[in-house]
């Protein structure tokens, strides 16, 4: 065996990618002396832009953009790829960390997305992939939609920037400033689920809770979600409320579906391609990846799910194996999928923050273990 990839989502609250990338070298390379390949990835939500730039090259750019809540103002920055490709990232201005101790998904906004598309564009890239994870809202995009030249208006004529909370007062839309401004830009967004905007499996029911809504809320968020999808079948002829991947970031990626005409593509393919992860793994002998937790619902577009299907896709009959943080319910339904084997890297009983704080720690020691077992088991062995 000459060459392993190691090739982890982050663990969120513990590592990034590229942080959990190199705990799994080093516990490697105490058995072995294959090469061993790290690529830094992330499906669309936290740690996007620095994947993007580790992986893809580039440089990063900095802008002052509205923050999780209407009226505040954050710093944020994105990645430049090359002179025509930005990547920003939702969760840097509106993800939920920014709104920690003062949850209120129904207020929360967008809007600071729509502000970096324009900084990027502004900075004359004509490709911007937009990375829809992590975030705190539920707006429909609206916010975003609204900085980018979307108009919002009442039944009196008012026009307003949408929250979550008043979606229901929207009365008409008018998105031909917007595709004006754009018209010359493509918007990729990246979905790190697969979820429709409305209904039971939609954005306000599945995801509304841990952005801090009560069973209430949730039901008139997802009223005010149906509402802005029979507004924008109306008004602008696209159908979103059951379209896959409409209900990331709070339905943000069907909002700039309808709004802007933007494609919505699985995170970690968009991630896999820029990497150039299908030509890397026609080299390799095995495949190391992880997430913090891995359960049945891993099959709507998180990382080990898609490098599995990329490496069978590739028609590489090697290892995929998952180091996971926690294994929950389902999890052993992703065998179907590609995976040999999914590890957990807990060492003995421990609470949550003694997990977090151990992460590191405990994903070298299961590489290095991992490791060894592939030595072991594999007729060519590992080089030592």
């Amino acid at each position: 065996m000459q060459r392993i990839i190691v090739i982890p989502d982050s663990f969120k609250g513990a590592l990034s990618s590229r942080e959990a990338g190199s705990a799994i070298a080093a516990g490697l390379a105490s058995v072995t002396d294959a090469e061993v390949l790290v690529v830094p990835i992330a499906d669309g939500g936290e740690g996007t832009v620095e994947a993007f730039v580790a992986a893809a090259g580039g440089t990063l750019r900095s802008a002052t953009v509205c923050g999780v809540f209407y009226g505040e103002r954050v710093p944020v920055h994105y990645g430049l790829i090359d002179p025509d490709l930005a990547v920003v990232e939702t969760a840097s201005c509106a993800g939920l960390p920014l709104a920690s101790g003062r949850e209120d998904t129904g207020r929360a906004t967008t809007f600071g997305v729509g502000e970096q598309i324009l900084d990027a564009v502004s900075a004359g890239a004509r490709r911007v992939i937009v990375g829809a994870g992590g975030s705190a809202t539920t707006d429909g995009g609206t916010g975003a939609a609204a900085a980018l030249g979307v108009r919002f208006l009442d039944a009196a004529g008012e026009e307003f920037v949408p929250t979550g909370d008043t979606l229901t007062r929207i009365a008409r839309i008018d998105s031909t400033p917007a595709r004006e401004r754009l018209r010359d830009v493509d918007v990729e967004v990246m979905c790190d689920i697969s979820n429709p905007l409305t209904g039971s499996q939609g954005a306000a029911h599945v995801f509304g809770p841990q952005k801090g809504a009560d069973p209430a809320s949730v039901a008139s968020l997802d009223t005010g979600l149906v509402h802005l999808a029979g507004i924008v079948e109306r008004d602008l002829g696209v159908a979103i409320d059951a379209l896959p991947g409409s209900g990331a970031a709070g339905g943000l990626a069907g909002g700039l579906h309808a709004f802007i005409g933007a494609t919505l593509k699985p995170g970690i393919d968009v991630v896999l391609e820029t990497a150039g992860f299908h030509d890397l793994v026609k080299t390799a002998d095995l495949v190391i990846t992880g997430e913090g937790r891995i359960d049945g619902q891993s099959l709507a577009g998180k990382v080990p799910i898609g490098v599995a299907q990329a490496v069978r896709a590739a028609g590489r009959a090697i290892p995929v194996i998952v180091l996971a943080g926690s294994v929950g319910q389902d999890a052993d339904t992703l065998y179907d999928e590609g995976i040999t084997a999914i590890v957990p890297i807990g060492r003995s009983p421990q609470d949550l923050a003694t997990a977090i704080r151990r992460t590191a720690e405990d994903l070298t020691a299961t590489a290095r273990d991992v490791g060894r077992l592939v030595m072991a088991c594999s007729p060519a062995g590992l080089t030592r």
